[in-house]
């Protein structure tokens, strides 16, 4: 048990620049598509991770609201991938073996329900390493963080969001993590994703020393506690928390 702090608006970059294996302009020449930079992110992404025909349930239709299109079309086109050493993931529309689907990432009775009304009016589609979710929402798609509940408007379309992934993949994915994490633990398991022992909301560092590999959901409900627990904590108020090995 201890007793920490609580900084408001730590930064998550984790500062850490490795040289990447490809560059930006090395994911393909540009092409007719009309949606260009999600093409180019697909060129360097895994297989798909359910072989279901793609649909979007009425209840996700209705929470991504005009985006709902570019979401389906995304998935149609391969539904659900790795991407960057599996630092990014974006979810299939159906559960399948370790892999969860929308309807159940997105479901109340989930994860989502740690956070009450600070995951209202979200629909998550995908993660980084670190459980950083990425939200459709009606301003548009948003970075939730897990640990405050707190959102960053992205991009306000799908394309958009894909391009600004392409063009800073080291701090919207945590690429340089998930790389280092593989080169000494092998790959990252399905449904896995690197958990701060120490959350850097409480002062927890950015060094691979301060992780370790969780269940997704596990930790977004450990997180989603936290959060609501500090929502309404002034600037610079002590918490008690328990890290238990």
């Amino acid at each position: 048990m201890g007793s920490k702090t609580v900084p408001k608006n730590k930064s998550r970059d984790p500062g850490r620049d490795p040289q990447p294996p490809h560059s930006a302009e090395a994911y393909g020449s540009a092409d007719t598509m009309k949606t260009p930079s999600l093409g180019r992110l697909l060129e360097i992404s895994g297989p798909p991770l359910s072989i279901a025909e793609p649909t979007l349930s009425p209840s996700l239709s209705a929470a991504a609201g005009p985006h709902a299109g570019a979401l389906l079309d995304l998935l149609r086109r391969r539904n659900g991938f790795y991407a960057f050493e599996s630092a990014l993931h974006v979810f299939p529309t159906h559960s399948e073996g370790p892999e969860i689907g929308l309807d159940a990432w997105n479901a109340r009775e989930s994860w989502r329900s740690e956070y009450g009304d600070l995951a209202h009016g979200c629909l998550f589609f995908a993660e980084d390493v670190f459980g950083c979710q990425f939200a459709i929402t009606p301003d548009g798609i948003q970075v939730f963080d897990p640990e405050t509940g707190g959102r960053t408007p992205l991009a306000d379309d799908m394309e958009r969001w894909a391009r600004l992934l392409l063009l800073d993949f080291r701090k919207l994915t945590g690429w340089p993590f998930a790389q280092e994490w593989q080169s000494r633990h092998g790959p990252m398991p399905p449904g896995k994703r690197l958990t701060p022992k120490i959350p850097f909301v409480f002062g927890g560092a950015f060094d691979l020393d301060n992780f370790f590999l969780q269940d997704a959901e596990t930790g977004m409900r450990f997180r989603g506690r936290i959060a609501t627990r500090i929502r309404d904590l002034p600037d610079g108020a002590e918490i008690e928390f328990q890290v238990i090995d």
